[in-house]
């Protein structure tokens, strides 16, 4: 993502221009508060040029969304491994580091669920999801309950943590706090 303070776009990659522009106007007004033109402007492009390459708003937050979920399994394969909690500490750390590309994620509302790109980087990160979570499941038939509660933890917690509502987001690890959680949760499933 482009620094405020950086120039914008010159005789290089628009589509990467109008992208960079699209999270910064995310992470100052969320999803909805920016039009094309907006874009444009920050950008440095002609107000034609967002629309050229993405149609409309809802391309562009497709094109968003699945660059999101790219990021967010490269960092989810990077985490599983041996260490079942640490794909749960890398769900929270993705949406504070990346929370722009986190608003637009998990809102199909906002973007073409059914577009390819998008559909294969979201089941790439879901199957991370459901791999780690299967691990901690007591038996295949709560194989499903296991991974939505997984889910709802981290995803919970992120969400908790972004708003401000936990006196912890002040000054706590955002890390140290959902590790304890996880384990607190699923502490006893993740050593059988």
């Amino acid at each position: 993502m482009r620094e405020i303070n950086e120039p914008a776009y010159h005789h290089g990659n628009l589509r990467r221009a109008v992208i960079d522009a699209a999270l910064q106007a995310i992470g100052e007004s969320g999803p909805a508060g920016w039009s094309l033109r907006e874009l444009a402007r920050r950008a440095g492009v002609s107000h034609a040029a967002p629309a050229h390459h993405f149609g409309d708003k809802t391309g562009l937050l497709t094109a968003v969304a699945a660059e999101g979920f790219e990021l967010f399994a490269d960092s989810l394969e990077r985490a599983a491994g041996d260490d079942v909690f640490a794909v749960g500490v890398a769900y929270v750390r993705f949406a504070i580091d990346h929370r722009p590309y986190f608003e637009v994620m998990f809102r199909p509302e906002l973007y073409r669920a059914d577009d390819p790109g998008m559909s294969s980087a979201r089941e790439r990160a879901a199957a991370v999801l459901v791999t780690s979570a299967g691990t901690l499941s007591p038996s295949p038939a709560q194989d499903r309950l296991t991974t939505i509660a997984a889910w709802s933890l981290a995803h919970g917690f992120a969400g908790l943590w972004l708003s401000g509502s936990l006196p912890e987001s002040a000054q706590g690890d955002p890390e140290t706090i959902s590790r304890a959680l996880v384990e607190l949760v699923f502490g006893s499933l993740g050593r059988t």
